[in-house]
């Protein structure tokens, strides 16, 4: 590219004017060589000044040395030298990426977006660990709110107290449909010689145990079960049909009917003038599947609940405590009918008392006093007493009612029951009774603190 000249001059390039390159050390330039004639004056002293207007005509080149450059205040300073770290390197693209102030400011609804799609990503990650851990106990010890849900004990406090119990029982243990020798049931194993061997287990025993809460609490199908903890459908129904067995036989072997003199010990000052009862009774059904048999249909269809169903006969003590629970028998049976089959008469005798709903007429059944509402026979009301009467003892039976409530939150008693189970149901309703003994925070707070703790 030609660059202009200036008249009587050479051509300057970027270059040579310093234009685009490192600091010049001399200054370059022209200087006015002569001027056209005629444009000079000379005035006293012998000095010469240009007139206004004046044109040059020759130029010549010029190089003068610049000045040193006068040392900043940082730089004139003596420092100690400091050792650079790899730390104190900062990459430069990653500082012009945080630090890019062409880039235009974000909006509100852009920053918004940003920090959801943080909470996503964390939310991810955390369903991502949450999935690698296997279902079972351990996953859930952490909330008690989860292990509530999953087994119906109050907290995973609770829970632990009530292995703690049963753990040293568990080398009694017979997996269902094994093949091996059924182990003396009353004589525990010498402490000299080693223990029996256990044979091998897809699960640990507590583990199998909080299988087992799931499917009773829940009531999901083997199936499902097989899924969440990684098992075949044939396992888990060896798993549920061994710790039913174990739980009805070693919960059974409690005895849970309570002397006249501890009921007494623990009665509720609500009860006042009812200070004698033993006991409070109430049957309660639990829906099932339809048999295909028509007898089998009218022995167990309850005309209370409009379904097939099977009746249970269960117990209560004044503070709460499960202390009887009966065999299931067809829908179809009476109250009265079943008091007599359930085998509570002989536990009774003439110094109790026992508190009951209308429909049971068994006065000509017991030797002990009986509390009961009145009826109203032939009478168009109640008397004023009579309605005291009933008023206080629909007040307190609400115990057994709430108990019956607390077994019936296990689902699997709570939906209509398969016939398949028929076999098993009497021990699943016998250890869902006997459970709500020890998942009661109320009775086992004490218990747990004393011997957890």
């Amino acid at each position: 590219m030609d660059w202009p000249s200036v008249q009587g001059g050479p051509c300057l390039s970027p270059k040579d004017a310093g234009i685009g390159s490192s600091p010049p050390t001399t200054r370059k330039g022209l200087s006015v060589r002569r001027w056209m004639d005629g444009w000079m004056d000379i005035i006293q002293g012998g000095q010469r000044r240009l007139k206004e207007g004046p044109v040059p005509v020759s130029f010549t080149w010029k190089d003068e040395p610049l000045p040193a450059a006068r040392p900043g205040v940082w730089e004139g300073t003596q420092r100690p030298e400091e050792e650079s770290t790899d730390e104190e390197v900062i990459d430069a693209e990653l500082l012009l990426r945080c630090h890019d102030y062409a880039k235009p400011e974000p909006s509100a609804c852009e920053k918004v977006e940003a920090r959801q799609q943080v909470v996503e990503e964390f939310r991810t990650r955390l369903e991502e660990v949450t999935l690698k851990q296997p279902f079972g106990l351990e996953r859930f010890l952490s909330s008690d709110e989860d292990i509530r849900f999953y087994t119906r004990f109050a907290s995973y406090h609770h829970l632990l107290a009530f292995w703690i119990q049963i753990e040293p029982e568990t080398w009694r243990l017979v997996q269902s449909g094994s093949r091996s020798s059924t182990p003396t049931m009353t004589a525990a194993p010498d402490e000299d010689t080693d223990p029996p061997p256990r044979p091998s287990r897809c699960l640990p025993l507590i583990d199998e145990l909080f299988l087992f809460l799931v499917y009773l609490s829940l009531g999901l199908k083997e199936e499902d079960l097989g899924h969440r903890f990684s098992l075949h459908q044939s396992t888990v129904s060896r798993i549920i049909s061994t710790w039913v067995h174990f739980l009805y036989t070693v919960l059974g072997a409690v005895g849970i009917w309570m002397s006249p003199e501890t009921v007494r010990a623990a009665m509720p000052s609500v009860f006042g003038k009812y200070s004698d009862t033993q006991v409070i009774l109430n049957c309660t059904e639990l829906r099932c599947q339809t048999p295909s048999s028509l007898l089998l249909q009218s022995e167990m269809f309850s005309h209370y609940e409009s379904h097939t169903t099977m009746k249970g006969l269960i117990g209560v003590s004044p503070h709460g405590a499960v202390t009887f629970v009966s065999s299931l028998f067809s829908g179809s049976v009476s109250d009265k009918e079943l008091f007599r089959q359930s085998g509570i008469i002989p536990l009774l005798d003439k110094d109790m008392a026992v508190m009951v709903d209308k429909g049971f007429r068994i006065d000509d059944l017991v030797p002990c006093k009986v509390y009961r509402p009145p009826f109203l026979r032939t009478r168009s009301r109640l008397s004023q007493d009579e309605v005291l009467v009933t008023r206080d003892i629909v007040r307190l039976r609400i115990h057994v009612e709430r108990t019956i409530r607390h077994i019936k939150d296990n689902k699997l008693l709570d939906s209509i029951i398969p016939l398949t189970i028929a076999g098993s149901i009497n021990q699943l309703f016998a250890v869902a009774c006997l459970l709500t003994n020890y998942q009661n925070k109320s009775l086992v707070e004490a218990w747990a603190k004393e011997h957890v703790c």
